[in-house]
């Protein structure tokens, strides 16, 4: 189901997935916020002793998907089917879309149809208990590492395409520290783990370096 611009207001480009209150994974993203206080990203994204890793990558991709919903949604209405015709992160990038299921050959398309198509698939992969367990005691599937991977990896190119696309907006609109920031975290995230081929990061790879290089 899609939900493409909804309030421009709301300044949320999806509804804002929450983990239920109370609930163990939610204690996991209060502790997450409050390393991330810290200001040290590199040990922020470790996983806490005695937690599951299973559990913390679905709390910190949720996050993920909450942050990158947020940044896109404040730059909506620079990315349109005439601005941006095609799904790219520079001239040597273009992503076509296909989630296996409902378009199984990849096809070309603006850059909002593609997000929204993105955003719309990984929505449906949260909201999916099976695969992303809220409760207590439930397991993990087999295939949630590889699930969390696919995500993780087609975020990616929502933030490849903001910085190569829309920097200019995004330092027009003063929000070029809330996505740096956020990039970085995600970026420490995935490294940490392994989480995305490093072919997958090659549209900013020297933004990449530069990022961890400050943090040596």
């Amino acid at each position: 189901m899609s939900f493409l611009f909804g309030s421009r207001s709301s300044k949320t480009f999806k509804p804002k997935k929450n983990l239920p209150e109370g609930s163990h994974q939610y204690e996991l993203l209060k502790h997450a916020e409050a390393t991330l206080g810290s200001g040290n990203l590199r040990q922020a994204v470790m996983l806490p002793e005695g937690e599951d890793l299973n559990e913390w990558i679905a709390v910190n991709t949720v996050d993920f998907f909450n942050q990158i919903n947020m940044l896109y949604g404040t730059i909506t209405e620079f990315c349109t089917e005439s601005s941006c015709a095609v799904m790219s992160a520079g001239p040597r990038y273009e992503y076509h879309w296909a989630d296996g299921t409902n378009i199984k050959k990849p096809i070309k398309c603006s850059a909002p149809k593609y997000i929204d198509y993105l955003m719309t698939w990984v929505q449906d992969q949260l909201d999916d208990e099976t695969l992303f367990p809220s409760k207590i005691g439930v397991p993990f599937p087999k295939n949630f590492m590889s699930v969390a991977k696919t995500i993780l990896k087609r975020l990616f190119r929502v933030y490849a395409h903001i910085y190569h696309q829309h920097f200019d907006s995004v330092m027009q609109l003063q929000e070029e520290a809330h996505l740096n920031t956020s990039f970085k975290h995600f970026i420490f995230f995935i490294q940490e783990f392994s989480l995305i081929d490093r072919r997958e990061l090659a549209p900013l790879q020297d933004l990449i370096e530069k990022l961890g290089s400050k943090d040596r």
